[in-house]
């Protein structure tokens, strides 16, 4: 059922950051909002737990049009909260390894939000050579692990916890440069310590989710297990969760390799030609630490960036090289 037109109630107060976009101007812009995958000659780029995304042109310069759905398990009232959250989050936090926005739209049938082209995609993508992309090198998998975690790092040193941290949500740009994106489950919190965040409705994704969350327990160690797991696909370039496989979700193949039932050197992503076996250890000890069952075992972001940031040092840069463009 569609909406009826909205109003965001905290409106940003420097109009000249955002542009207001008419729902009218949003269809013209992504031809009717054309639900065929680009493959298909249409403009639809994904779908998530709160919306549809199109791709769409704003004065000659390439946009992602996130069209809020109506759904029968969330009401009018949470999906305009979800509206207000991201808008509200993507004005005040600003980072390059955080998606900007464009504009947004609350005149017409659907809320909408308007955000820059990434015209990599997402990492899920990328690790799985959507679209017959080439490998992404070991060297650029570092670099974007990397600039994710300074990302989250600043998030949560500006008391916000993401909530939602998967591969789906990291978007890469014109220079493979990470930008994490969907801020409508971020939680803010006043605190300058570790803050929890108690809700009774589990939100998130499975595959990803801290055993705690699945409670309904949200912190910041929250988003650090699922980057544990975000750092378990860059290495092996397998998906989250895989239905045709055992064990079907990609964070339990921890507990093979530490059995031994499963060689770190098998685990690797064989279509990256340019890893070294030092490096790939260090990022799985990272992923392991982060994947504690306990919380207060989990390092925090600052610590896991710190630790990427000594991975790349012992990387050459030279060989990016190795990888084109896609």
């Amino acid at each position: 059922m569609d909406m009826p037109p909205q109003t965001i109630t905290d409106p940003p107060p420097n109009r000249s950051c955002f542009h207001r976009f008419s729902f009218q101007e949003l269809l013209q812009m992504t031809s009717n909002f054309d639900d065929r995958s680009a493959s298909e000659g249409g403009g639809k780029l994904g779908e998530g737990g709160f919306g549809t995304v199109y791709r769409g042109n704003f004065n000659k310069v390439d946009v992602a049009v996130k069209k809020l759905n109506s759904m029968d398990d969330i009401s009018p009232q949470d999906l305009k909260t979800q509206f207000n959250q991201e808008v509200q989050t993507l004005r005040t936090l600003k980072h390059k390894n955080l998606v900007e926005m464009v504009g947004f739209s609350c005149d017409g049938d659907h809320l909408c939000l308007v955000y820059p082209y990434m015209c990599n995609g997402s990492l899920l993508d990328r690790l799985a050579c959507l679209g017959d992309s080439l490998p992404l090198s070991w060297t650029r998998r570092c670099l974007i692990a990397a600039g994710t975690a300074r990302g989250l790092e600043y998030l949560h040193s500006n008391h916000h916890i993401h909530r939602d941290v998967k591969s789906a949500n990291i978007l890469l740009d014109e220079t493979f440069e990470p930008k994490i994106s969907d801020f409508g489950l971020t939680r803010a919190s006043e605190k300058k310590s570790a803050s929890t965040v108690l809700t009774e409705k589990i939100v998130g994704t499975t595959a990803y989710m801290a055993p705690e969350a699945l409670r309904g327990e949200i912190t910041p160690k929250s988003d650090v297990f699922s980057f544990g797991v975000v750092l378990l696909e860059v290495l092996s370039g397998l998906p989250p969760v895989d239905s045709s496989r055992d064990p079907q979700f990609l964070m339990e193949m921890k507990e093979e390799i530490e059995d031994e039932e499963l060689t770190l050197e098998h685990f690797v992503d064989k279509k990256m030609g340019d890893w070294g076996q030092a490096s790939v250890e260090k990022m799985y000890s990272v992923a392991k630490d982060c994947l504690s069952e306990r919380k207060n075992r989990r390092p925090q972001m600052e610590e896991v960036l710190r630790e990427l940031e000594n991975i790349l040092t012992t990387i050459s840069l030279d060989q990016l090289s190795y990888e084109k463009k896609v």
